[in-house]
């Protein structure tokens, strides 16, 4: 492949000496129509210095992880569905002044490492349930060396320390915008901001949510369109704000959310 090379991750992970390294190398594939588009994406949206190199550690991460943690893993599709897809969210001012982000559901690190990368006075939770997704981010922390960034291996509604906490909560190709809004509420602080990535608009689905807001304490989903790339096709970020206490009785049991949304025919 054009620009391959092998590099090592300047920052290894706890315990790891550099007699150990090949099993920490990483190939790094991006090619230089990758890097120019970094820059790129680096100018746009002001990103802190090293940032671009950051996000091309990222995208190679993602291109060498045996797991396939996500269907897009060539740098040159990532560089614009997974990294100018995230940064989008940085034009949002609620975003770009959080101090406190929770990614849910946060995979293969987008929009969560994304954004760590790009706001290095915030600190992000990536919140994710599933063993080996959260290995990789561990990897991807350490090999990044964020040091803005924590992984927390759990369900959205199975984090107590979370409640309360956060000035965003973003969710990407998550859930229905109602099950999210519900995931959200309770670890947001008052004031904070749900941002929920969508494509399409779907009519029944932002009716649903809206009655999902309102027993929530958030106001209903806000879609506005955005075109982090010029080949993306109806993109939306949904925000809801928290103008209220979350009502007793939230978080629910976990699956809850999903077995009997709010705003639809189950029953709380």
């Amino acid at each position: 492949m054009d620009g391959l090379r092998v590099g090592t991750p300047t920052h290894l992970p706890m315990g790891v000496h550099s007699a150990d390294v090949s099993r920490f190398t990483v190939a790094v594939v991006a090619t230089p129509a990758v890097e120019s588009r970094l820059a790129e994406l680096s100018a746009r949206f002001a990103l802190p210095s090293g940032a671009g190199e950051r996000l091309s550690t990222l995208l190679d991460l993602v291109a060498e992880e045996p797991a396939a943690i996500t269907s897009v893993r060539d740098p040159a599709e990532g560089v614009d569905v997974h990294v100018a897809d995230s940064l989008v969210a940085l034009d949002l001012p609620q975003v770009h002044a959080a101090r406190h982000v929770a990614d849910l559901g946060a995979g293969g690190g987008f929009p969560g490492l994304v954004l760590a990368v790009g706001l290095p006075d915030a600190h992000v939770a990536l919140v994710e349930s599933v063993a080996r997704k959260c290995a990789f981010l561990e990897r991807a922390v350490s090999a990044l060396g964020l040091r803005n960034a924590t992984v927390v291996n759990a369900r959205a509604e199975s984090w107590p320390e979370g409640l309360g906490r956060h000035d965003v909560v973003t969710a990407r190709a998550l859930a229905p915008l109602g099950v999210i809004l519900e995931y959200a509420a309770p670890l947001l602080a008052e004031g904070g901001a749900l941002i929920a990535w969508k494509g399409r608009r779907d009519d029944a689905e932002e009716a649903q949510a809206a009655a999902a807001a309102a027993q929530l304490g958030m106001t209903a989903p806000d879609p506005r369109p955005v075109e982090p790339f010029p080949a993306a096709r109806d993109r939306h970020l949904h925000l809801s704000s928290k103008v209220e206490s979350t009502p007793a009785g939230f978080p629910r049991r976990a699956g809850m959310a999903r077995k009997r949304p709010l705003g639809g025919s189950g029953e709380r």
